[in-house]
């Protein structure tokens, strides 16, 4: 049974972030969505509105641990690529949930409603990620919460939810760019490897990716000359205050660039190697 309709979208974005049952939580993220650019859902309706919880809601698997307790991934086996596609999965489900917070957690800060028209794009496709991913690990013999995984994404943001603007540094400029780094390559390998079912799903990810961290610079940006701030040195302060662990090349440059996050923003972020290091 489909669940009653919120009737604002600060509402509709706490009841998707608190939903423990996968498929509702993506059934929610696309009812929102479409009730946004449907013109039927207010931005907020009443004080309780937007009220997120403090974590997303999750069904029992998969069990959280430590990262180094993670299963081997690899795209040289189907154990190692099922194990990729659990991971990428898992990713794109804490990109659902960090979404829709997004919203729900600033609904109340005076923004353009084009602002809310982006990020609820965002949500809606990364729960279309979410789904592609997930059937891909049924059609490889396995589903999500077969594997463990690790919650550092979740907690990365969880010192942002006072600030919009250390948000956007977060959330888009970090860890959504972290995947224009990571998934030309990866497409390849999996292109190389013979599943090109997976590389397709990559490649949606990768051109929805694009236009997510241009969002998240344009608005970046916004917020910046709202204040009166430099945006390449806040954003380095805002890293340097909220994210655990330096900034890692290689870097995709030419992309990062086309949705505006130049050089200047992270290159300085990243840390040297120490002297006596030597790289294979």
């Amino acid at each position: 049974m489909a669940a009653a309709k919120p009737f604002s979208l600060a509402a509709a974005a706490a009841r998707i972030v608190a939903t423990a049952d996968l498929d509702e939580k993506v059934e929610l993220a696309f009812a929102a969505a479409k009730g946004w650019f449907g013109r039927s859902l207010s931005l907020s309706s009443g004080p309780s509105d937007g009220v997120m919880a403090d974590r997303p809601g999750r069904p029992p698997l998969p069990e959280l641990v430590p990262p180094r307790e993670l299963p081997k991934r690899s795209t040289g086996s189907l154990q190692g690529r099922t194990s990729l596609v659990h991971s990428l999965c898992h990713i794109e489900l804490n990109a659902v949930d960090l979404t829709w917070d997004l919203v729900g957690r600033f609904h109340g800060t005076a923004m353009p409603r084009s602002f809310y028209d982006n990020w609820v794009q965002v949500g809606l496709e990364e729960a279309k990620h979410f789904s592609l991913l997930s059937r891909r690990l049924t059609d490889m013999g396995s589903f999500y919460g077969a594997l463990p995984a690790h919650d550092g994404l979740w907690q990365a943001t969880q010192e942002t939810g006072h600030d919009l603007l250390a948000r956007l540094a977060i959330l888009p400029l970090v860890l959504e760019a972290r995947g224009l780094d990571v998934t030309p390559p990866l497409i390849e390998k999996m292109r190389e490897v013979g599943d090109g079912e997976s590389a397709a799903i990559l490649d949606v990810i990768y051109r929805d990716e694009r236009r997510h961290v241009a969002f998240g610079c344009k608005w970046f940006r916004f917020l910046c000359d709202r204040r009166g701030l430099a945006p390449e040195p806040t954003f380095r302060r805002l890293v340097i205050q909220h994210f655990r662990g330096p900034l890692k090349p290689p870097f995709n440059d030419f992309a990062r660039a086309e949705a505006g996050l130049t050089p200047g923003f992270y290159r300085p972020l990243v840390r040297p190697l120490p002297a006596t290091s030597t790289v294979d």
